[in-house]
């Protein structure tokens, strides 16, 4: 079990560092060869794209991961495809809902100080909203079903591989107004094509007489403060560059934004062993097997230290050189960088605790802890960034982080009497 967790945690690690190498080059060929308009309306509609798309997904894909863990405790994990189809229809419910709104606010004097192309390009971006947020669910739906390299593989290489393909053609037939529309049809095509293998997949499983029925409502009442913890996380790590937009230049939101994006390596490694281990705590949990749960979270806890603690050294020691190489000045941003490796360090010495609150029934816990994470971390930036700058937006961002990860730790060891921290 454990070897099982180290090798594909490890090959899931490569495959996102393999995605994040895709769309590194999908960003300098974008950037280096079309207009800075172009690469503009491109960065608007993937921003509202991935805000939005976490709207209309609605943590199903976090919810996903918990019912087949409880249906494979109940040798019954034909169910979750009716449980995946009510899914896919509150999801299509949410996007044509935004769609009807979208379509109000552009005919209304709402955005009467945009031009026309901002209002088309939101308008497109909206209307593929459905399709790429079906990605997202479809990729998780094959975690669940216990597929996780074909997931990481959807999720790091098919999702941008055919969108750099489209971008090449793009460059060498000299169509650069399609940018958008590729970005965009991308989803459409990787939307189908993963729901036809989830049901490919779902007509494979074995089929019992006494299906469980998990009603609409119960999906909601789970999935719905997912969502709000997805929201408040996903904020958490935007809110600090948005108010030094406010408080400070633009050349120190862009010192700050390349220690984030450093720091974001951390969270990859994190991510890629939660990727593997929660449909495992999912299962052992529902099927009661606490012993068998605490082995499986500590081994998750100390697998994030082993391969997160080289990164942070080298982060750390190095961090004057790392700086120089994005060019001249942005060594002024070390402190900053180290201060957000703290909030880090404390993070993977806290383990997998997010992901085994939403696993073990714990959702609107994590969503409480999140959404009070976020007010304090909203409240820090305002008052420490107008004095500090990007050092006073590193320790807003890393106290939240750390106080998020304490509060979740303390309350899983009191409430379960299991460590999710780092223990010998």
């Amino acid at each position: 079990m454990k070897n099982t967790l180290i090798s594909s945690s490890i090959r899931v690690l490569a495959l996102r560092v393999g995605g994040m190498f895709l769309f590194f080059i999908c960003t300098l060929v974008i950037t280096n060869n079309f207009d800075a308009a172009i690469v503009g309306e491109y960065d608007f509609s993937r921003a509202l794209l991935l805000f939005l798309g976490a709207v209309v997904l609605f943590g199903m894909h976090q919810a996903i991961i918990y019912y087949s863990g409880f249906l494979k405790s109940k040798n019954n994990l034909s169910s979750i495809k009716p449980v995946y189809i009510k899914m896919v229809v509150v999801m299509f419910i949410i996007a044509v809902a935004l769609i009807v709104i979208a379509q109000w606010v552009k005919t209304s004097s709402v955005l009467s100080y945009f031009d026309v192309e901002f209002n088309n390009t939101a308008s497109k971006t909206v209307l593929t909203l459905f399709f790429y947020s079906i990605t997202l669910l479809n990729i998780d739906v094959y975690r669940a079903l216990n597929k996780i390299i074909l997931s990481e593989f959807y999720r790091n290489i098919i999702r941008y591989l055919p969108f750099l393909i489209g971008v090449i053609i793009l460059y060498y037939t000299n169509n650069p107004e399609y940018l958008i529309d590729i970005f965009l049809l991308n989803f459409l095509f990787i939307g189908v094509l993963s729901t036809v293998i989830v049901f490919f997949f779902f007509s494979r499983l074995p089929q019992v007489a006494n299906k469980i029925t998990i009603s609409f409502k119960e999906i909601v009442k789970r999935s719905g403060p997912m969502a709000i913890s997805s929201m408040s996380f996903l904020l958490m790590q935007s809110v600090d560059v948005l108010m030094l937009t406010k408080f400070t230049t633009y050349e120190d939101v862009a010192y700050y934004a390349v220690t984030v994006k450093l720091t974001m390596v951390i969270a990859i490694v994190l991510s890629s062993v939660n990727a593997v281990i929660a449909p495992d705590i999912s299962h052992l949990f529902s099927a009661s097997k606490k012993e068998a749960l605490r082995r499986r979270v500590q081994q998750g806890t100390k697998l994030i230290f082993v391969l997160t603690f080289p990164l942070i050294i080298v982060l750390a020691l190095g961090s004057g050189i790392i700086l120089k190489l994005f060019g001249e000045g942005y060594d002024v941003a070390k402190p900053a960088l180290l201060i957000l490796l703290i909030g880090q360090t404390i993070n993977a010495l806290c383990g997998s605790v997010g992901t085994y609150l939403n696993m073990t029934g714990k959702q609107v816990t994590l969503q409480t802890i999140l959404v009070s994470a976020l007010a304090i971390n909203i409240v820090l930036n305002y008052v420490l960034i107008p004095v500090y700058g990007i050092v006073g937006a590193a320790i807003a961002t890393s106290s939240s982080m750390i106080i998020w990860n304490i509060i979740a730790v303390i309350y899983v060891y009191k409430k379960d009497n299991l460590k999710t921290f780092l223990s010998l």
